[in-house]
């Protein structure tokens, strides 16, 4: 890449947000101009046009996944579409006494939301640990899980360690005790292919700006008979059926779920990034990500003063510590070389804990990475230890 400036820009920030391509640009603009209307509601041609493409790009979306249309809930992002499902199927379904299931190396978006409806219903929220590799141990679960548990929430894959959840594993363990299983599957959309009935999970959720589409919009994917019996989230236009003051009755989902006019230039550029996506293929993509995730591994091992978070095979994403500099100031460093990483406790603040380290630094990959971005940041590194007097 490059700056404005024409000057390379090695950006390794991608599990932060993608880059966007630019069919992912033009389809926005083309929806922002002239094919610009609102969707649901007008009878003029055009408005019947935006509604198609809008609809078209649900299906775009629940096709990417694995997924039916009348499946798929458009969101402001996977945070929202997991406080979608606490917030719904949670408040309907938990009660006192029942357990939900996290793991250590969860996103606060995937225990926050948890934490609040477990709070307001009097449910408990258990924890499970890693493995030495820093996996989710699925052993440990196993052990864990009783019948009280009605919910298990794991990352796909993990936004600090890109540990790779046995998601289908994780599925057999929850039902085999009645529990739902959601995924949070942001970092997992975007590096390798997603089939939500293979990993026989019962919600799914992902953004589009990790999958090099726009901010401000993601998706939940829930098993149609639980989109059924899940009660609205928010009340307005576009969810509802027939309103007077004595009563309101709804639409089916998912539009119960997306009250309001609706992210619509974004929703068709969601499904052009998913399209790209899906053009290239997801295994070409990983394959050449875990050439990268290999290589960086092994020049930042032989670093005797290097600390190296999660497994080898880990999907597109380093996180590591260097003894005596602060990740804030590898990062601040590196930036004065065009270097983008980031640094921080990158919203895992439970986990920073269980590493016993304040934070990390992590370089992440997409499919426009090459070597020269990692020669770049071995250089940033030696460059910062001499800054250090370490080198």
């Amino acid at each position: 890449m490059v700056t404005g400036e024409g000057k390379a820009w090695h950006y390794l920030d991608t599990a932060a947000t993608a880059q966007k391509p630019r069919a992912v640009i033009d389809a926005m603009a083309r929806a922002l101009g002239e094919d610009y209307a609102t969707v649901h509601r007008g009878v003029y041609a055009r408005s019947a046009e935006m509604t198609l493409a809008y609809e078209a790009a649900r299906r775009t979306i629940a096709k990417f996944i694995g997924g039916h249309e009348d499946e798929v809930v458009f969101t402001r992002g996977a945070t929202e579409a997991i406080n979608l499902v606490a917030q719904t199927w949670g408040r309907a379904n938990l009660k006192a006494g029942d357990r939900i299931l996290l793991s250590q190396l969860e996103h606060h978006s995937n225990i926050v939301p948890w934490q609040m409806v477990a709070a307001e219903v009097g449910a408990h929220i258990d924890v499970c640990p890693l493995t030495d590799d820093h996996r989710i141990d699925l052993h440990a679960a196993e052990a864990m899980l009783t019948e009280a548990h009605k919910l298990v929430a794991l990352a796909h894959v993990s936004n600090v360690l890109g540990s790779v959840l046995d998601a289908r594993q994780a599925a057999a363990l929850a039902h085999k005790v009645g529990a739902k299983l959601l995924l949070d599957g942001c970092q997992s959309a975007p590096h390798m292919g997603v089939d939500v009935a293979a990993l026989d999970c019962d919600f799914y959720v992902f953004s589009a700006h990790k999958l090099y589409g726009p901010t401000g919009i993601g998706a939940l994917w829930a098993r149609k008979e639980l989109l059924a019996d899940m009660p609205p989230y928010q009340g307005g236009g576009a969810m509802i059926d027939r309103v007077t003051f004595e009563r309101t009755t709804y639409a089916d989902g998912p539009q119960r779920f997306e009250a309001g006019t609706p992210a619509i230039t974004e929703a068709i550029a969601f499904a052009a990034a998913a399209d790209y996506v899906s053009a290239i293929g997801p295994g070409r993509i990983h394959a050449h990500e875990q050439q990268l995730v290999a290589r960086l591994r092994r020049e930042l091992g032989a670093m005797n003063d290097v600390t190296l978070f999660g497994p080898d095979d880990s999907a597109g994403i380093v996180s590591f510590a260097i003894d005596d500099i602060h990740p804030h100031d590898l990062g601040t460093i590196l930036d004065e070389s065009n270097v983008a990483i980031r640094a921080g406790h990158h919203c895992a603040q439970p986990l920073m804990d269980y590493l016993k380290v304040p934070a990390t630094a992590r370089a992440s990959f997409g499919l426009y990475s090459t070597e020269a971005d990692i020669d770049a940041l071995i250089a940033g590194i030696a460059r910062t230890r001499r800054i250090f007097g370490k080198g």
